[in-house]
């Protein structure tokens, strides 16, 4: 079990002897009565409730445990419940508790001889006490610990210690014994496979190289291990995948901060990029995206399957430490690494599910389109850091922030702007406006921007930025530019449509209300739809029970501009009053799963518009299914996406649709006619709130 300690992501790291499975086998062979069997129940529940970090719970069911332990007077059992129960109240704040408990199993470990437990909690009381400010006595259990892990020849639980010696010698002022320690622990840690370890060792040998004045040897630990953190996140199935992107992004963080007060603005941006791209390859890898060739979709199978037996073949290195395993997970993992690599290569259009590496920021500006300003905030430790880039230069400002009061101004701007009824809004948009946007007005306006490109992550992609309103100006910012949003700067995306770029045919193919008599109705959609094709008379619309799927993929390749004005369900839970899976589109025949999208080739086609989206924003949530549409529609051929963030008014969406085509058919561009229609519902007092005309975003190339 890992805690932070110290400064950001240092990291000590609990231990235990075994799994509970292995340690009560035989006293489950020997009295398989129904007290075993609730026993064996009980563990394997706690440890479910540990892996979904209910540790209330699980020092519930522990108790339990060791209750009916007592009663099979299995000493073990006993001090590995306690152990546990110990380690849980670590976790939830409760120190003083946590050492009482360790010390109960440490006295039991001693008497039945488990030289393994007694030294996996002596390292753990050693946490306890460096949490609480102690780190003498810390270091006097860690030194009780190590000699017995050496004797025991349990290598991980031998690096283990030796890395949390190392943090306290860090964390006493001694820099020079922390590293001692820390590079007696890597060669152990990669011998034993544990490349998550090797990782918070390189991190936090960062920090030392950092605070020492050592910058270049602080910034290659950094980089090495976000490079072995993101090779294990892209190898972990999806069930994995989200407690570890929450658990394992502070390396980057710490690195990207680092690179920005070096002056190195450049550098900065490439670690952002990636993190930006690899977060989009997360999210099609979490809903199982598929890719349109048949031959790269089944290595990239066959890759999975690879990655599952490896997986199995670490948890077995985990119970039981041999040198043979060790070593066929090594030269199996440079075998899969090898494997990525032919992929990517044979493959190019899935390159992204396995990047691992920066791409040079020469090559990213090369792929600004002229005239265009990007503007991507990154949250940082207790900082917010602003990059600014053109064709030319990458700029960047960073504030301290209070990253609690942030997501809650997000959130709460997020739902209020989604009030017709309230003006509650504009003191949230103008502080936001001055968080996110003031502090890099000045290069903005420098460069004369003929579009602003906005990349948002995490939750800053639930806010329109548009709306954000200026208190000097009196404007709010798609007063000034044309908006929209890009999902990230890759080698493809953006220089694809440079490659591609033509006049396209002015006409929609439009389908619409595919249930006009149930709840799943959208009369005003199917309005909307009508009164499109009478601003573009050649498009074709599909209405009610024709607007199905199979005519989607059938006709969609005709056209440039493809609207669906149908219910979207992008809510995590689903939608259930719609019917409707979460990552689905709704048609009249069967929903399309969003996981299916590359397999649609939509490669003339210039924007997809959906007008009836359904997001939502939670304590939880980090906007991955709001860029996740666009990029799985990227993916697919498709330059742009016209997406909602929630639903809107049907008087309002006609108007703002019927005037963006109009728009399109005099010539401007996608970005300047999206802005024209929204500016002619700001000036429409019926309409100038908000949420009437904001929460639709242009995603993708704006030209």
């Amino acid at each position: 079990m890992q805690k932070l300690l110290g400064s950001l992501m240092v990291v000590g790291i609990c231990l235990t002897p075994l799994t509970m499975s292995m340690f009560a086998q035989n006293s489950w062979a020997q009295a398989e009565n129904s007290q075993s069997q609730q026993l064996r129940q009980l563990i394997e529940q706690a440890q479910q409730q540990e892996h979904q970090n209910k540790h209330e719970q699980a020092i519930l069911t522990w108790q339990q445990v060791l209750t009916l332990a007592q009663q099979l007077k299995d000493r073990k059992i006993q001090a590995q419940a306690l152990l546990e129960i110990g380690s849980n109240q670590d976790d939830i704040g409760k120190r003083q508790q946590a050492l009482e408990s360790y010390n109960q199993a440490l006295s039991i470990y001693k008497e039945v001889g488990s030289r393994s437990g007694e030294a996996n909690t002596l390292n753990n009381i050693g946490i306890v006490y460096s949490d609480i400010g102690q780190p003498q006595k810390a270091l006097e259990f860690y030194q009780q610990a190590l000699p017995i892990l050496k004797e025991v020849g349990d290598r991980s639980g031998e690096a283990n210690t030796l890395s949390n010696i190392g943090i306290v010698y860090s964390d006493i002022g001694q820099p020079q014994k922390a590293l001692e320690f820390y590079q007696q622990a890597l060669p152990i840690l990669k011998e034993v496979g544990s490349r998550s370890g090797e990782a918070k060792i390189l991190n936090n040998m960062a920090f030392v190289y950092r605070d020492t004045n050592h910058p270049t040897e602080a910034i290659n630990n950094w980089q090495q291990a976000v490079k072995i953190t993101l090779q294990i996140r892209r190898e972990l199935q999806q069930s994995d995948r989200q407690d570890f992107l929450k658990d394992n992004e502070g390396s980057q963080i710490a690195l990207v901060d680092f690179l920005i007060d070096q002056k190195q603005p450049e550098k900065a941006y490439e670690w952002v990029n990636l993190y930006t791209t690899t977060d989009l390859a997360d999210y099609s890898r979490l809903i199982n995206a598929k890719v349109a060739n048949p031959d790269a979709q089944q290595q990239l199978e066959q890759w999975n399957q690879q990655n599952r037996q490896l997986e199995s073949w670490r948890q077995d290195l985990s119970k039981k430490f041999t040198v043979e395993l060790s070593q066929r997970i090594n030269d199996f993992q440079a075998e899969i690494n090898k494997s990525a690599e032919n992929i990517s290569r044979k493959f190019p259009e899935v390159a992204e599910l396995f990047e691992t590496t920066t791409t040079d920021i020469a090559q990213l500006r090369a792929n600004i389109p002229d005239g265009t300003v990007i503007v991507q905030p990154v949250l940082l430790e207790n900082s917010i850091a602003i990059f600014v880039l053109t064709k030319t230069q990458v700029k960047v400002i960073k504030r301290a922030i209070n990253p609690k009061e942030l997501d809650t101004l997000i959130t709460q701007y997020s739902k209020k702007v989604q009030m017709a009824a309230t003006e509650d809004w504009s003191d949230d948009s103008l502080k936001l406006y001055d968080i996110l946007i003031r502090p890099v007005s000045g290069e903005i306006e420098a460069a004369a921007p003929k579009q602003l490109s906005i990349i948002a992550t995490g939750k800053f992609r639930y806010i329109p930025f548009e709306s954000l309103y200026d208190s000097k100006t009196k404007k709010f910012l798609i007063e000034k530019y044309p908006v929209n949003n890009l999902t990230r700067i890759s080698s493809r995306n953006l220089q694809d449509s440079l490659t591609n770029l033509q006049v396209p045919r002015q006409a929609v193919l439009a389908l619409s209300n595919p249930f006009p008599n149930d709840e799943r109705n959208l009369k005003g959609a199917e309005k909307e739809v009508k009164a499109i094709q009478q601003v573009l008379p050649s498009s074709e619309i599909y209405l009610n029970n024709k607007a199905t799927l199979d005519t989607f993929k059938t006709q969609a390749q005709r056209f440039n501009f493809l609207h669906i004005a149908t219910h979207g369900c992008f809510i995590s839970e689903g939608c259930k009053s719609l019917k409707m899976d979460k990552n689905t589109i709704l048609f009249a025949d069967k929903n399309l799963d969003m996981a299916d999208a590359a397999l649609l080739g939509l490669k003339n086609v210039s924007l997809i518009t959906l007008s009836a989206c359904r997001t939502a924003i939670t304590e939880e949530s980090n906007g991955a299914e709001i860029a996740g549409i666009a990029y799985l529609f990227e993916r697919a051929g498709a330059k742009s996406v016209i997406a909602s963030l929630w639903s809107v008014n049907d008087d309002s969406t006609r108007q703002l649709m019927v005037k963006f085509y109009e728009n399109l058919k005099q010539g401007m561009s996608k970005g300047e006619a999206l802005r024209q229609a929204k500016l002619s519902l700001i000036n429409n007092q019926v309409y100038s709130h908000p949420y009437y005309w904001s929460p639709f975003i242009l995603i993708g190339d704006a030209r």
